[in-house]
């Protein structure tokens, strides 16, 4: 694990940290010592394997339910974050969903259910912690590569995915002069071992459009956020940092 900086001691807010990249942010928040509130939204077997699996730690996670796009659920959450952290040094927006749909078939509820929570639940948790951020904090979004490339049937996918990157770069600029920096994480297709996976043939070909031959992991990922969130990025504000291994 290379942070760039110790994560000690940091308060860290982590959404949807119970499964993939942010249960994989999470375990690698808690090694480097930093402290840790996430939430999840409705898997309770998976908030309650992540609190058994810390529950030894000297500094486990707070885990706490709550809905990204429910602003009073994220008043919670933020009531949380400054009861059991009195503030917040860093905050991962992970949460978010994928989607597939020519556009012909793509429904209006379903572009406004990917919209909603990859696009405007990042707007909804800034804006509730905003106030709990000090000079130095750090925000990272967790995007995706293919917003960059774009992917036939997704283009609620692709349009929430690169209106996040736009919104980082106006974060940045405008939360620079407090110190606070923001950037997006961009993956490429992820390979969770933990999770059910896609055919081997299809998995065969996305790792033949990869320059290093495989896909990333979660925990590829998290080594990417842990980055920025340290101080050996502590000069890096509004950029998209692509893991994908080079598609």
């Amino acid at each position: 694990m290379t942070s760039g900086g110790t994560l000690k001691d940091r308060r860290v807010l982590v959404t949807g940290g119970t499964r993939g990249i942010g249960l994989a942010t999470v375990r690698a928040l808690v090694r480097e010592g930093a402290r840790v509130v996430t939430c999840y939204h409705r898997d309770q077997a998976a908030a309650g394997a992540l609190a058994a699996e810390f529950s030894g730690a000297a500094e486990p996670p707070r885990i706490v339910r709550a809905d990204v796009t429910d602003p009073a659920a994220l008043e919670r959450l933020a009531a949380s974050c400054a009861e059991e952290l009195d503030g917040l040094d860093v905050v991962v927006n992970n949460v978010g969903v994928d989607g597939s749909a020519p556009l012909a078939q793509l429904e209006r509820a379903e572009w406004d259910r990917v919209l909603r929570t990859d696009l405007t639940g990042c707007y909804l948790v800034v804006q509730a912690v905003l106030g709990l951020l000090g000079e130095g904090a750090s925000i990272v979004n967790v995007g995706a590569s293919g917003a960059l490339r774009g992917r036939p049937a997704a283009a609620h996918h692709g349009a929430a995915k690169a209106a996040l990157i736009g919104l980082t770069r106006s974060l940045a600029k405008e939360l620079g002069p407090r110190g606070i920096r923001v950037n997006t994480v961009a993956p490429g297709p992820v390979h969770d071992p933990d999770a059910p996976s896609l055919p081997p043939r299809a998995l065969a070909g996305i790792r033949g459009m990869a320059a290093l031959g495989r896909l990333a992991e979660p925990r590829d990922v998290a080594d990417a956020v842990l980055y920025l969130a340290g101080d050996g990025a502590r000069c890096v504000s509004g950029v998209t940092l692509n893991v994908d291994g080079g598609m």
